[in-house]
């Protein structure tokens, strides 16, 4: 499966922003799909992720309550809705899958990453 992330920008606290992962290649509905971000001089992180049905989610704990990660299946699309962002969020996300055969787990190892989008978060 081939990923693509897009929805990124400038977006003041406060604000909201939606970004989209958007699949090709493979049916989405085979796989579990998380976001990560990756800040400016700091390791890349775990944001949130969603099984295959969309019915279980995991969330980071610094995102929590601020964000909600979805999905359309229809249109091979995850999305990752970011309410009340801080400019710590500001960073590159990425999305990336695996297949549902592997279980849903929070510490979920993806194996196919799709390039990122830049969210910068305005004080």
């Amino acid at each position: 499966v081939q990923l693509q992330a897009s929805g990124g920008g400038l977006v003041q606290a406060g604000g909201s922003l939606r970004l989209s992962c958007t699949a090709s290649g493979r049916t989405f509905d085979s796989y579990s799909t998380g976001w990560f971000r990756q800040a400016p001089g700091k390791e890349r992180e775990f944001v949130a992720s969603i099984n295959w049905s969309g019915r279980n989610t995991f969330y980071a704990d610094t995102v929590k309550g601020r964000f909600t990660i979805s999905r359309d299946n229809a249109k091979n699309t995850v999305y990752l809705q970011m309410n009340s962002p801080k400019p710590e969020d500001t960073a590159v996300y990425s999305c990336a899958s695996r297949l549902a055969s592997a279980g849903f787990s929070y510490g979920l190892k993806y194996t196919a990453w799709g390039h990122g989008t830049l969210v910068t978060v305005s004080s």
